[in-house]
């Protein structure tokens, strides 16, 4: 099966025939109506028994780790563009990134980011950047404390509009 037979059939659509071989490229999503695209994705941030508590309730020593971890993020979903090499620029409707304490492991720290706009291609990408980069950044406000202070996971887990429609990942966060 060629190249184009694949990206037709849902298959490797950013890449194109070269004359050394598949070369990667740029989907072009001009024709493609604009639509309503949403996603969420989420980051889990651990950190060594008790410590949470002590963060959550005094900030840590770079100061108030949430409010810099989250315009972090923020300004992360913005740049996506700039930081993987395929993404189109998106003119994003709106960018939220969200901290909880995990329900199931006291010692870790959800990090949620969502974002939204109305265009030809979806904002997972920008999603997942967003938490990404909010979770790196806890670290990096708290990292004085201890350097056990992992990212556990990055994933995407949710996501409406385009051709797939509506998605939800199995298994929380």
């Amino acid at each position: 099966m060629s190249v184009e037979e694949r990206a037709d059939d849902g298959g490797l659509s950013h890449l194109s025939p070269g004359p050394e071989g598949p070369e990667s490229r740029m989907v072009d999503v001009g024709a493609k109506e604009p639509e309503r695209r949403e996603a969420l994705a989420g980051a889990r941030v651990r950190f060594p028994a008790g410590l949470l508590d002590r963060v959550l309730t005094e900030g840590g020593p770079k100061g108030p780790v949430t409010e810099v971890a989250r315009t972090a993020g923020i300004l992360a979903a913005k740049r996506t563009a700039e930081l993987i090499p395929m993404c189109h620029p998106l003119g994003l409707e709106v960018v939220e990134v969200r901290f909880e304490r995990s329900g199931e492991d006291p010692d870790v720290l959800l990090v949620r980011c969502r974002a939204a706009c109305t265009g030809p291609t979806g904002v997972e990408m920008e999603c997942l950047v967003g938490a990404s980069v909010a979770a790196l950044c806890v670290i990096d406000m708290t990292k004085a404390l201890s350097p056990a202070i992992v990212v556990e996971r990055v994933r995407l887990l949710e996501k409406r509009g385009g051709k797939r429609g509506h998605w939800r990942a199995d298994g929380g966060s």
